[in-house]
């Protein structure tokens, strides 16, 4: 069955607003839609997937959208709701745009220039190449241009996973154990979860199995003091509270109000009775040094450029910029020194973030370990072994899709020497 041809023009304006770049595409794209609730969800599907089909492949499809007679913006659309739905689905098309799709879906990409295939910023890609060699760039870069899997992690407060994979198989819904996190979940497509009443009663979370693994290896014990110094919607929140099997307390920091008040219902659900939700204003907040050398571990999920998160977000690519960058590192070097004046002698610190950047990794951990002589690593092998996480790493746990299947996550474990 056709899309209805208005489909095309809805896709093209909210596509325009989109490549201003101004905000996140996700948020753009929901508020059209709460603008315009007589698109169906089939419609609302289609222009989605049309739109980040676009962002994924926005070099390559500039590069095509100039092949064509007409507005360079329509065949963009064209473009990203042929990618989605298939030309045939496409209501409203000429007949020579329709020529014209079904000659562009014919070209061997492998043979455009590599930094085009790669559909990343020059100064990213060039980066990456930089740092992994061509071939490896390239394959990442493939990686991070198609859509993500859907994670779920398992409450264990609640259920074990073999217990969930049960309930989920009744609903029918296919998955597999993810095979590193031990709670993790990978669903083989993507339904809709909320009217689940496995999801109602707070037995599963969506969460990627990178995302779990952050959460697991600060080793979170029962009894203990922890914080999540950037707690935002609480995702590793819930998991570390989980591991903690809800006893101790667990402090969920965060310098925004709306990412707090995402948690709480997210916290109801989950059964959780030890989680601490504390708005502060900065990393040097009075809140925070009222607990100065007093917690077991601590977790700094830094803001950070979002450059592992590309599968789920492919309109970050185009947003950040080389100087955005450096922004980000005066942050997370601030953050990270306030966050270790909480750490007790022998307690540790995580620090994590979801980039795929030395700049925005090893590099803040360097310059923080010179400042902070009283910080040790501890090599990730050794963190993933107490774990019983099976991942080969050296010094530091880089997670990538291209060789992990998840996110591009990075993370180094620091102790405080006692």
């Amino acid at each position: 069955m056709r899309l209805p041809p208005a489909i095309i023009g809805s896709t093209e304006e909210v596509l325009r607003e989109i490549l201003r770049f101004t905000g996140p595409a996700d948020s753009t794209l929901s508020r059209y839609f709460r603008d315009h609730p007589k698109l169906g969800s089939r419609e609302r599907g289609a222009i989605a997937e049309g739109i980040y089909g676009l962002l994924r492949n926005k070099s390559v499809y500039t590069s095509f959208a100039e092949s064509g007679n007409g507005p360079s913006m329509r065949r963009l659309t064209l473009l990203g709701l042929a990618d989605a739905v298939g030309i045939d689905s496409l209501g409203g098309l000429s007949e020579e745009e329709g020529e014209w799709l079904q000659r562009v879906s014919e070209i061997d990409r492998t043979l455009l220039p590599v930094g085009l295939q790669s559909n990343l910023p020059a100064w990213l890609f060039d980066k990456l190449v930089e740092r992994r060699g061509e071939a490896d760039a390239l394959a990442l870069a493939d990686a991070l241009n198609q859509p993500a899997p859907l994670d779920l992690r398992v409450n264990s407060v609640k259920a074990t996973r073999e217990e969930v994979m049960t309930q989920l198989a009744i609903a029918p819904i296919l998955c597999e154990p993810t095979p590193f996190a031990p709670l993790g979940l990978r669903v083989l497509k993507k339904p809709a979860l909320q009217n689940l009443p496995i999801f109602k009663d707070g037995l599963i979370e969506v969460q990627d199995e990178g995302s779990q693994l952050l959460a697991q290896i600060v080793g979170a014990k029962r009894g203990e003091m922890v914080v999540d110094f950037c707690a935002g919607a609480g995702g590793k929140t819930l998991a570390l509270g989980a591991a903690m099997r809800n006893t101790g307390r667990l402090y969920a920091f965060d310098i925004s109000e709306k990412r707090l008040a995402k948690l709480k219902p997210r916290l109801a659900r989950s059964g959780l009775s030890n989680v601490h939700p504390v708005q502060i204003a900065h990393e040097r907040d009075a809140k925070i040094k009222r607990l100065a050398g007093k917690i077991d571990r601590v977790l700094v999920d830094a803001p950070c450029s979002g450059l592992g998160t590309l599968r789920r977000n492919p309109d970050v690519k185009w947003r950040q910029t080389p100087q955005s960058l450096v922004e980000l590192n005066a942050k997370q070097t601030a953050i990270l020194a306030g966050a270790a004046r909480l750490v007790k002698g022998g307690g540790r610190l995580v620090y994590a973030t979801c980039s795929l950047l030395d700049e925005e990794n090893e590099e803040v951990v360097a310059t923080f370990l010179a400042a902070h002589p009283e910080f040790v690593l501890v090599p990730m092998k050794d963190v993933l072994a107490e774990q019983k996480i099976e991942l080969e790493m050296g010094d530091y746990l880089k997670m990538l899709p291209h060789l992990h299947h998840t996110d591009g996550f990075f993370a180094a474990v620091l102790e405080r020497q006692k």
